[in-house]
C-alpha cells in the first residue's frame, strides 16, 4: 500500500536562498531512495516562499525512514524554521494515515 504525503511548505524569508541552495540535493537524495515511488517540491509562481510538496512511497516503512533520513540531514537543519502543512494519505483508498 503506497504512502502520499502532499501539502506545501512555507519558508522565512530570510531561510530562502539557504533552502534553494539544498533542495536540488534533497530532491536527488529523496528519489534515490529505494521506497520512494514519486517525489516533487515545486516553488509557487504566486508566492516565492511557498513550495508544493508531493511525495510518494512503497509503503509505511519506506515513508518512515525517508522521515527519519531527513531529520538528520543537511536539509532537516536548513529547513527547521520552515512552515509545514502536509496530511498523509493511504494511496488506496485515502484513508489518512497515521505515522
Amino acid at each position: 500500500m503506497a504512502i502520499v504525503l502532499k501539502g506545501h511548505i512555507h519558508i522565512p524569508k530570510e531561510d530562502l536562498s539557504s533552502v534553494k541552495a539544498h533542495l536540488g540535493e534533497h530532491i536527488r537524495l529523496t528519489r534515490d531512495e529505494s521506497g520512494c515511488l514519486e517525489f516533487r517540491v515545486t516553488q509557487d509562481q504566486g508566492d516565492p516562499l511557498r513550495f508544493s510538496v508531493f511525495e510518494r512511497f512503497r509503503d509505511k516503512e519506506s515513508f518512515n525512514l525517508h522521515q527519519r533520513r531527513v531529520e538528520n540531514s543537511e536539509w532537516g537543519h536548513v529547513t527547521k524554521n520552515v512552515t509545514r502543512t502536509y496530511v498523509v494519505l493511504d494511496d488506496e483508498d485515502g484513508l489518512k494515515v497515521v505515522t
